[in-house]
């Protein structure tokens, strides 16, 4: 079915030409939109149900509270059984997922791990898992967008967009909050505010926030998007107090990202079968939660309830700091348990459940104005993820929705969140979702809006793939191949088809070049890849994150077929190539500039094939009058020509001169001896520009 949506979006698009490519790629993002909105829904609806079912079963049973020392084992130990049986990519948060596919595949994210994802999260949290369904939600949308990309057939880059819509219409249909979305895609998925994936990002967070609130009475979705906002600041000096607490989140955020980092550890050295670690993490946290059922779930009924206490008295500030590391440990056993749950809203419960105790500790003591609790937590919900996250602006402009879009906390808001994220980067570098990307061996970077990069794709500068290993190749043998083409790795083919790729650093974990086992024994399967028509900063950004110094370059069409090898040098020669281009569009911009004769003029000529100046020094050639000869370009290399410069056949050379002097100039170098040849290659790109 949706083939023939495509097909009708794509028939549409031919008819209005060129100029409907902006429209049809809008009409997709409101697509992946509408579709992640229903996602949502039916993720919302698949956690209820099974939450129904334990709560039933429990009723039935007439074991009541003592039904989540079975819900809990049960639902994690579900959840690890979906990921280990069909879609291992299922497990975990989703919103590093999202980033990974992103930078290391182009975009591609498998379409098996929307429904999948769907069932892990609703047993996870249908369970009582202390998890958040905004995760999943970005994992699932990321996929829905790259589907939707792949199925309309766009390029590359505009995969990318789709998937970073995908990931922000997630956000914004789980908060009703598209301009959170938006800058959720941008900051955290993307890593970058470039312009021309912002309509994309926009119009799906937008179309998905609309298609969930329509279908919020009958799911109640909106439960914590929106809450009533009596609070504001009395007095300016309440500033000092934010500040304080902006310091205070610091701290407990810092707890936050070491337990989850203490948890991993502890979890991958637990002994036994794997099938036990989620049904020991499934009791810890029923233990937990059957002393204190708030910690249990979503969070977002207590979140909600916190955000509008107005006045000291509505709760004491030590059972909230209670609940505050009660909620920090559930969390970490959860995510750590192999489930399928997000960090997103439990960073929320916990700053509003520290900013509500900080504002009820501080209310009888502070005599120069009236607080309220309320206020506090709406600004520790926002410090919180922010520090967590690594992701201020989200954070602002999530809460700034969630509150109505009132401006009366706005500057304490921005002043916290601003100084929670930088003192936890000092202290922890890494984000809730960097960490479990560092532990795989993924370092995701930045990239700015303009890169020098962008304009050069691989298969301009790859390496020709001449050298290749078979899996059948012992590693002495690979050895010598490496050594006699001076390479530290090549790619493995069977059968004329990628298979893997093997390197010097591969031979000396496998104990160096012996010749009692195969290179199908030591190499990497599946390697990363990419495209000729991969942007090289995509590249070069795929191997910084993996910390690799190589990779193979597959057909644009088939992804089996090698093409080349996209190394270290070639990076180094991609950026020359480009500077040069980038130099000779700064001449061309010279030259419309420096026109100020109306009987001169730039203009540029190729030596042809068989000319008389081929290999000739300028010195030798007898030039018109009325020419001066101003540059001469080499494939990507720009030179002021000296006498001593001799041409060759292909050179472009840029002259100044009149049209009389050009038309003899070009007579002159398109001879062979006395005697023209056939052919000419006139470049003016003067007149083409006009």
């Amino acid at each position: 079915m949706f083939d023939r949506i495509t097909q009708a979006f794509s028939a549409s698009r031919r008819a209005a030409g060129e100029t409907g490519d902006t429209a049809w790629t809008l009409a997709l993002a409101a697509l992946v939109g509408v579709g992640v909105g229903g996602a949502a829904v039916l993720l919302i609806a698949a956690v209820e149900l099974i939450a129904d079912v334990f709560s039933e079963a429990g009723e039935m049973s007439g074991i009541g509270d003592w039904m989540v020392f079975i819900s809990l084992p049960f639902g994690f130990l579900g959840a690890w059984w979906v990921a280990k049986h069909f879609a291992p990519e299922v497990e975990g948060d989703g919103v590093p997922e999202a980033a990974e596919g992103l930078a290391l595949h182009g975009g591609y994210l498998g379409s098996r791990s929307v429904p999948f994802k769907i069932i892990a999260t609703a047993l996870t949290l249908g369970g009582g898992g202390s998890a958040g369904r905004e995760g999943p939600v970005v994992q699932i949308g990321a996929a829905v967008g790259s589907f939707v990309s792949r199925k309309a057939r766009l390029g590359e880059d505009q995969i990318r967009s789709m998937v970073a819509a995908g990931a922000g219409a997630a956000i914004g249909a789980s908060f009703n909050a598209p301009i959170a979305g938006m800058l959720f895609a941008m900051e955290v998925i993307l890593r970058s505010f470039a312009a021309r994936h912002l309509s994309s990002v926009v119009v799906a967070s937008v179309a998905a926030a609309v298609t969930t609130e329509g279908l919020s009475n009958t799911f109640g979705l909106d439960e914590v998007l929106l809450v009533a906002f009596p609070f504001g600041m009395e007095d300016s000096r309440e500033f000092f107090l934010y500040l304080l607490l902006g310091l205070v989140v610091v701290v407990v955020a810092w707890a936050f990202l070491r337990s989850l980092d203490i948890m991993e550890t502890v979890a991958a050295r637990l002994p036994g079968p794997t099938w036990l670690r989620p049904v020991l993490f499934g009791l810890v946290v029923a233990l937990i939660g059957f002393f204190e059922p708030q910690v249990l779930g979503t969070g977002q009924e207590f979140t909600r309830q916190t955000l509008q206490l107005v006045s000291e008295g509505d709760d004491v500030w030590w059972a909230l700091l209670l609940l505050v590391l009660l909620k920090l440990v559930a969390t970490s056993v959860t995510l750590s348990s192999r489930g399928s749950g997000g960090a997103f809203m439990p960073s929320l419960f916990l700053g509003a459940a520290l900013g509500a105790a900080f504002g009820e500790f501080l209310a009888p003591h502070w005599t120069i104005s009236v607080l309220a609790p309320g206020a506090f937590a709406i600004v520790g919900m926002a410090a919180m993820f922010a520090a967590v996250a690594r992701a201020p602006l989200t954070a602002i402009l999530i809460v700034y929705e969630i509150i109505g879009r009132d401006y009366a906390l706005i500057l304490p808001l921005m002043l916290a969140a601003a100084i929670a994220t930088t003192l936890t980067e000092l202290i922890h570098p890494e984000s809730v979702y960097t960490m479990p990307l560092r532990r795989r061996g993924i370092v995701l970077t930045s990239v700015g809006e303009v890169d020098l990069l962008d304009t050069i794709s691989v298969g301009e500068v790859m390496s020709a793939s001449a050298a290749f290993a078979e899996p059948a190749m012992t590693l002495l043998e690979v050895q010598q191949l490496l050594d006699r083409n001076r390479h530290h790795g090549v790619a493995v083919l069977h059968e004329d088809r990628l298979v893997g790729l093997i390197t010097v650093s591969d031979i000396m974990r496998a104990g160096g070049a012996r010749d009692d086992l195969t290179v199908s024994q030591a190499m990497t399967a599946r390697p990363i890849t990419v495209q000729p028509s991969t942007p090289v900063s995509a590249a070069l950004e795929r191997m910084a994150a993996l910390g690799i110094g190589r990779m193979p370059v597959v057909a644009d069409d088939d992804p089996g077929r090698l093409v080349g090898m996209f190394r270290r040098e070639d990076a180094v020669r991609s950026y020359h190539y480009a500077l040069a281009t980038t130099t000779g569009r700064r001449l061309d911009r010279q030259r419309m500039a420096t026109r100020t004769d109306p009987g001169t003029r730039f203009f540029d000529f190729r030596v042809p094939p068989g000319s008389f100046a081929d290999g000739r020094p300028l010195r030798e050639i007898a030039w018109p009058e009325g020419c001066t000869i101003v540059s001469v370009r080499r494939h990507t290399e720009v030179t002021v020509p000296t006498g001593d410069t001799h041409l060759r056949a292909g050179d472009v050379v840029t002259a100044f001169g009149t049209t009389r002097g050009q038309n003899r100039m070009i007579e002159r170098l398109n001879a062979t001896g006395d005697e023209p040849t056939a052919e000419i290659q006139l470049e003016d790109r003067i007149e083409d520009e006009q």
